[in-house]
């Protein structure tokens, strides 16, 4: 098939004087738009790379494509994951990946915590404040709490300061997030204990790959330490661990919660959720992200290595789940992850 490609590229972002550090951080390097479109072409299908939201604008009225992979951020606001989906949409383009409704709900971590609680899933009590002067008095008898950004991704807004253990730190922290992303603060109880992230993939139903554990440094109980955007910059202080070192019993259910929670915001064909996990063993889903990275040094090169796969092989088969969901071509059935 002709499959267009939609990406943005890091060297797309046109940088301004008031954007923070991290602006760019969501977009992608061209080794892993080079991985992903060198995967869909070993398959033997033809690549069109179309590149970002006004690179495909420019070319839509000309677009000669069965099916679009897309993974472009968009542009900016809450919804920008939205605009290529939408557009697509529009013009009847099938497309990789979820729509538009839940990638502007994924983007909002508040609304997406919504989904979770109204579903019963399990997600660390939580606060807005849009600004310094407006934080709810409630969220004052939870130290420590986390601050960060409502609708942004690849830890975007997240620095050393984002614990705070006082009223004075969250007011600092709070009055940083929102002066320099302009955007709601969510704040959130932390949860001390362990970090993971689980990739969903597929439709009918949805399945879980095998739990992904965060190290820091060489420690496996994090503690009070978090995920910040230095770490996505500085590769060596970061390590994923696949298999998790956890009891099985624990993986299922963090593997079921993952599930759980891509269903609740609606996505399609792959994804991945964050947890954290407390010193009792109880999970707390943290956010969906229906654009996870699929960088070679990021989870999904991770745990097809633990499972003796590929990373191609990942990838081809996200694009025969979107394929199989319009229709293109024929479903094989209830295929297991494993036997990619």
């Amino acid at each position: 098939m002709k499959v267009g490609f939609t990406y943005d590229l890091k060297s797309d972002w046109v940088r301004t004087s008031g954007d923070p550090r991290d602006a760019s951080a969501e977009y992608d390097t061209p080794q892993t738009i080079d991985a992903v479109a060198g995967a869909l072409a070993s398959e033997g299908h033809e690549v069109l790379r179309i590149g970002n939201l006004r690179q495909l604008l420019d070319g839509l009225d000309t677009l000669d494509v069965d099916l679009v992979f897309n993974i472009c951020e968009g542009i900016r606001g809450r919804n920008r994951e939205s605009q290529v989906p939408v557009l697509l949409e529009a013009r009847d383009i099938p497309y990789v990946g979820s729509d538009g409704l839940t990638m502007a709900l994924t983007l909002d971590k508040v609304m997406a915590k919504k989904c979770f609680l109204a579903d019963g899933i399990l997600t660390p009590r939580s606060w807005v404040a849009h600004q310094a002067t407006d934080i709810p008095e409630a969220c004052l008898s939870h130290f420590p709490l986390f601050v960060k950004a409502s609708a942004e991704g690849s830890s975007k807004s997240l620095n050393a300061a984002s614990r705070v253990e006082n009223r004075e730190d969250l007011i600092r922290q709070v009055d940083f997030v929102s002066s320099r992303y302009h955007q709601p603060v969510l704040i959130e109880e932390f949860i001390q204990g362990q970090e993971f992230t689980v990739a969903v993939l597929g439709n009918n139903p949805p399945q879980a790959a095998p739990v992904v554990q965060v190290s820091i440094g060489d420690g496996e109980d994090l503690g009070d330490r978090f995920f910040t955007y230095d770490m996505v910059v500085d590769e060596d202080i970061l390590t994923y661990l696949c298999p998790a070192r956890i009891p099985a019993d624990l993986a299922r259910t963090i593997q079921d919660l993952a599930i759980r929670a891509f269903q609740s915001v609606g996505c399609r064909d792959f994804g991945r959720v964050d947890f954290r996990v407390d010193r009792d063993g109880t999970p707390y889903a943290l956010e969906v992200n229906p654009l996870p990275s699929l960088g070679m040094n990021d989870v999904f090169n991770v745990f097809p290595q633990a499972m003796g796969i590929t990373y191609d092989a990942v990838i081809q088969r996200i694009l025969r789940f979107a394929l199989e969901r319009y229709g293109m071509v024929s479903p094989v059935g209830n295929e297991r992850i494993v036997t990619i």
